[in-house]
């Protein structure tokens, strides 16, 4: 197996993850498959950039030490931007991307490298398994929505397999899906004083399909992380709200590249995954087992509160009021396009 040369990517943005940014790195640094090197993206807080810049040897140049760099998130507040900064510092020609509050197993790199031996992957992603504040998954709490918390959800294919999208928090790209499609689109997913909203990988994914058909992007579930779950996000009251959020940022989604693309995925896991999971919760419920109706119940809940989101987002849309700007990675500013299925404006909204 040659040697592409991957970069890792970690965006962060608060002190709060002192310790579970330090075990981020220390993972990438024990990888089996070395990582060309790291690069610490801070999100617009000086106190953490000077704190990280210290710890890594560094000063705010983002000079290489040790095979960590620390630099300031080069565009407006938010993942997105976040992620185009790092893609744009990087030297690899594959950039990885890891959560601030995740560790990877041994071969998680290596599980992504052999995936690029086919010059037409332009994307690999891996699965993500929570690790809950309270030891345990919440009984209540259903498998099928694990997307929630960022973690891998029942009902994607186990193995190496071919898809539509990666997840953001446990992926990587070939820089030349970057030149092909450009960058992560701000105004769709993660600020940190928003909504949680989400999907701006699977909106990259999907137009990194249109400006390349012949693409081919992948999940091998061996390219392990373990996400830490706090204790506020095992709550109904978090759940629910992630779910509508969901759909806000789906209505973006299907507002850019069209409907019928947006949720083609979305379309089998509603009709065929969730009803298979409410049949689950329910049989548990009659053989008393612990959970099961609630697991059922949320399940529902969930479902309405993304419909909900995605209506109301929709509407907004419709309304010009949600907007976002997609940028092509190391220029100066975000790009306006137009087609048929969005306009997408020059500067990203905050949902708050």
């Amino acid at each position: 197996m040659s040697d592409p040369g991957v970069s890792v990517v970690i965006c962060v943005y608060t002190e709060d993850r002192w310790e579970d940014i330090l075990a981020a790195v220390s993972s990438v640094r024990a990888q089996s498959y070395p990582a060309l090197e790291t690069l610490l993206v801070v999100d617009h807080n000086p106190a953490l950039l000077d704190r990280l810049a210290e710890e890594y040897g560094e000063q705010r140049t983002a000079r290489a030490a040790g095979g960590v760099r620390v630099l300031a998130n080069a565009g407006p507040r938010g993942l997105s931007a976040g992620r185009n900064t790092g893609v744009a510092a990087s030297r690899g020609a594959i950039i990885a991307f890891l959560d601030d509050d995740a560790v990877a197993e041994r071969d998680w790199l290596r599980r992504f490298a052999e995936g690029y031996a086919d010059p037409k992957v332009l994307a690999v992603g891996g699965r993500t398994v929570p690790v809950w504040a309270s030891g345990r998954r919440p009984a209540w709490f259903p498998a099928e929505f694990d997307w929630v918390v960022g973690c891998t959800y029942r009902g994607l294919p186990p193995g190496r397999v071919r898809v539509r999208n990666v997840l953001g928090g446990n992926a990587s790209f070939r820089r030349t899906a970057f030149d092909a499609a450009g960058g992560f689109a701000t105004g769709i997913g993660r600020d940190a004083g928003s909504r949680p909203l989400g999907c701006e990988e699977t909106e990259l994914c999907i137009r990194l399909g249109r400006a390349r058909p012949d693409a081919v992007l992948l999940i091998d579930d061996r390219a392990v992380i373990h996400h830490r779950v706090p204790a506020a996000r095992e709550r109904f009251g978090y759940f629910r709200t992630r779910a509508y959020a969901e759909g806000l940022s789906k209505a973006l989604v299907a507002r850019s590249v069209g409907a019928t693309k947006a949720l083609e995925s979305e379309r089998r896991y509603a009709t065929r995954v969730l009803p298979a999971g409410v049949a689950r919760g329910l049989r548990d419920a009659l053989l008393a087992r612990p959970g099961g109706a609630g697991r059922a119940g949320a399940i529902v809940a969930g479902v309405l509160a993304a419909a909900g989101g995605y209506l109301v987002g929709s509407a907004r849309a419709r309304r010009g009021e949600a907007t976002f700007s997609v940028v092509p990675v190391g220029s100066a500013g975000p790009v306006t396009r137009a087609g048929p299925a969005a306009r997408r404006t020059a500067e990203g909204t905050r949902h708050g």
